[in-house]
């Protein structure tokens, strides 16, 4: 039941009806027996910055943003976490208690968490190899650096964005070419390639062998024609759902304090593709 007490939380792009994430933190927000609600909101881009501040103004619990907003967003905020100061851009703005907001990027967090709790594997020490040098290819990038990385090879169409990507990794990041890829512990594709179905693929299967972990952050289908390929091959090979899991469960966190119940969030998103 919402009352006066409810706190609330919400997600702001444009377009916004599709997102999955009113489902995701209001399962969390039952399961961990919060009065809180989380509604999605509609906000045209231009007016990013305009959220910031009626975020402020209407004491909002927690902001999530998508496209088209996270670049102005992390401008407006009136503190910066490492990621997002490194990239520019934030997807979950925080309420501190004297009235400022801190921008976060949950991101490449959710992947490295997601990747932990798919595969058992720390992408410390280990060489990781990401396709893409969009938004999630350069958020992906920096945590695998930060988390201590041996290499991030990114591969690119257009190199330079791809140099952007790995100079966001720091000394290990390096522009490489996709045979490089059969040099990577952890191999994976952050683009849209092969969303929604199709048969085009990110990178030949064939570059890739056994030994190593493959993520496709694409989680519309489920099995993408290149992870189907991946897995066929015999080498291990995981959805976006994780990724998509953990981000908000880092987002929930920052929010309200309280271990996230995952198990919880993952079992929604999984009932929408059963």
């Amino acid at each position: 039941m919402i009352t006066g007490e409810t706190r609330v939380a919400a997600v702001i792009g444009d377009p916004i009806g599709h997102s999955l994430s009113p489902e995701l933190h209001n399962a969390a927000f039952a399961a961990a027996g919060l009065d809180w609600v989380y509604v999605a909101l509609p906000v045209a881009a231009g007016s990013g910055a305009a959220a910031v501040d009626a975020m402020r103004a209407t004491g909002l619990a927690g902001l999530s943003v998508t496209t088209p907003h996270k670049d102005e967003v992390a401008a407006a905020a009136d503190e910066r976490s490492d990621a997002v100061v490194a990239l520019g851009a934030a997807n979950c703005l925080v309420p501190l208690a004297d009235g400022r907001i801190r921008a976060e990027n949950t991101d490449g967090g959710g992947f490295l968490a997601g990747l932990l709790d798919d595969a058992d594997c720390a992408v410390g020490g280990r060489r990781v190899g990401v396709i893409g040098a969009g938004g999630a290819g350069r958020a992906i990038a920096q945590a695998a650096g930060a988390a201590g990385a041996s290499a991030v090879i990114v591969v690119n169409r257009t190199l330079e964005r791809a140099h952007v990507a790995a100079d966001l990794a720091g000394t290990v990041g390096v522009v490489g070419q996709a045979s490089d890829l059969a040099t990577a512990d952890v191999v994976v594709n952050t683009t849209t390639v092969g969303m929604g179905g199709g048969s085009e693929m990110p990178c030949d299967p064939a570059l890739l062998h056994g030994g190593q972990v493959v993520v496709d952050i694409v989680y519309t289908p489920l099995e993408t024609a290149w992870l189907a390929a991946v897995r066929e091959a015999g080498i291990e090979g995981h959805n976006g759902l994780s990724m998509l899991v953990h981000q908000a469960a880092i987002a929930f966190t920052h929010w309200t304090g309280v271990a996230a119940p995952v198990a919880a969030m993952r079992a929604v998103v999984q009932n929408k593709f059963v």
